[in-house]
């Protein structure tokens, strides 16, 4: 075999995703701020009642359905605040990055692809209406913490994951942001990669043949 030439990996028959900060960029903060504005609170007092009281982790594992979020959340915070308001609040946070958009899609040229995120049915649900850059080509392939009934990195996630997208570990290729995330999905069996930048990652897609012709 010629030096310069790379070796023949089988592709992955999937490449899941991370979702925040991966395919998309999400700011907190700006979320903090919108749900203020509507509930005519402070960021600070949103922080407390939906973060630092535990509500978006436990939504986040599926404890919660949406609609009965949204009225927890009103509660804690003492003020009052829609579905339809956290939704929105959501949208303005998130901002698909195009270069990953443009990658996902010629990945998916090569192989199933699919999204694995730590949110709960608040988001997955609605995740065409939040982030629609990233539909079609993510519809029905979408998998949520909540859906699974625990969080990455907990190797169990990952597993309950693929069972719910028919997929083998073995035949997987994750990518996330968080290292205890791609260290938690090696030890269920996965291949996993750090994810920093589109174009690092583009490299990382050739190596695997997942990108060209």
């Amino acid at each position: 075999m010629n030096r310069l030439e790379r070796p023949r990996l089988r592709p992955p028959a999937l490449v899941l995703f991370d979702l925040d900060d991966v395919l998309a960029r999400y700011e907190r903060r700006v979320r903090l701020v919108e749900l203020a504005h509507r509930s005519g609170t402070s960021p600070a007092a949103v922080q407390a009642a939906l973060f630092d009281s535990g509500l978006e982790h436990e939504s986040d594992i599926g404890l919660w359905r949406p609609e009965d979020y949204a009225d927890e959340l009103s509660r804690r915070l003492g003020a009052r605040l829609t579905l339809a308001d956290c939704i929105a609040a959501r949208t303005v946070a998130v901002q698909a990055d195009p270069a990953m958009v443009a990658l996902a899609r010629e990945v998916a040229r090569h192989a199933q692809v699919a999204i694995f995120t730590n949110n709960g049915p608040f988001l997955t649900l609605h995740l065409e209406q939040i982030c629609p850059a990233l539909f079609p080509l993510f519809a029905g392939r979408v998998v949520g913490a909540g859906d699974v009934g625990i969080a990455k990195p907990s190797p169990q996630a990952y597993l309950r994951a693929l069972a719910l997208l028919d997929a083998a570990p073995a035949d997987t290729l994750f990518i996330d942001d968080r290292d205890e995330n791609v260290s938690g999905a090696r030890a269920a069996g996965l291949d996993a990669v750090g994810f920093s930048s589109a174009d690092t990652l583009a490299r990382v897609f050739d190596f695997y043949h997942l990108t060209g012709n």
